[in-house]
């Protein structure tokens, strides 16, 4: 006669068999994971690359032959250089972050409105994770904007890269800083209207005033203090620095700001995650 209990324990230990076999250790970071959320988010602006890559060459070109023709002759150089060499650098920057804060506040809000967050919520991703393949696919885009907008501006405009090191950590983290800032905003916001009001109010009036199409050294001393306070001015002001060679502030000054702010914002990322603040109903 066969015994319950011996059966209850083979049927147990089968199913701890079963599981252990199946489920498989993902470590201390679930790469796959993280890779599919990276590809999903690059693949999101890859399908409308025309509109998402090639459009904003389109207007950034426009930006630079209406500023050349228009200040080109009464401006001739600026920091011992042309103008359209000046101007370049700094419209590759601008180009890079209103791109970078376009795809993780759209992404994120598309989520949101849709009601399809939960997918994004479900897999096993910690919020470190969650946030990071954000940041990645924005990043990607953002850098991929200023590669395109270099290369055509390259055909108009002779500029070169002398010192890359600095051209690449500021492409980098201004692209980074304004992902980062999309994607809270995104999270903050309920409708598109949130995030056009963040668009028109913070982020174009910080990349109009922050030296894209002038140097500070030409404004008074007030509103040159003014300019100091805007964090996007270094960022730009470090990228030019890479192709020109000069800078109207020094440069481990923009090193600190830009991967300071960088540090602050990815800590409030993370915990807008971890806390499933205005994610979860």
């Amino acid at each position: 006669m066969v015994n319950p209990r011996k059966v209850d324990a083979v049927n147990k230990l089968s199913q701890k068999t079963l599981m252990s076999a199946s489920v498989q250790p993902m470590g201390r970071v679930n790469w796959i994971g993280l890779w599919t959320h990276y590809q999903k988010e690059v693949q999101r602006f890859w399908k409308v690359a025309f509109q998402t890559l090639f459009a904003p060459v389109v207007t950034t070109l426009l930006f630079l032959a209406v500023f050349s023709l228009a200040l080109g002759r009464s401006v001739e150089t600026v920091k011992d250089v042309t103008f359209e060499v000046f101007l370049a650098p700094g419209l590759i920057v601008f180009a890079i972050i209103q791109n970078s804060f376009a795809n993780t506040s759209s992404s994120m809000l598309i989520l949101k409105i849709q009601g399809s967050i939960v997918d994004l919520l479900m897999p096993p991703l910690t919020p470190g994770e969650l946030a990071f393949g954000f940041i990645a696919g924005s990043v990607t885009r953002g850098v991929l904007v200023g590669l395109l907008v270099g290369s055509a501006m390259w055909l108009f405009t002779p500029i070169e890269i002398v010192n890359p090191w600095i051209v690449i950590f500021h492409a980098i983290g201004a692209s980074m800083m304004l992902s980062l800032l999309g994607l809270i905003t995104a999270i903050w916001a309920d409708k598109y209207d949130n995030v056009a009001s963040i668009t028109n109010f913070v982020i174009t009036p910080l990349s109009f005033l922050s030296g894209t199409f002038y140097s500070i050294d030409r404004l008074p001393a007030f509103w040159q203090t003014v300019a100091q306070l805007n964090p996007f001015f270094y960022m730009i002001d470090g990228f030019r620095a890479g192709f020109i060679g000069t800078s109207d502030a020094p440069l481990w000054v923009g090193v600190v700001v830009v991967g300071g702010l960088n540090v602050i914002l990815w800590t409030i990322c993370h915990q807008a995650f971890a806390r499933g603040w205005k994610l979860k109903n």
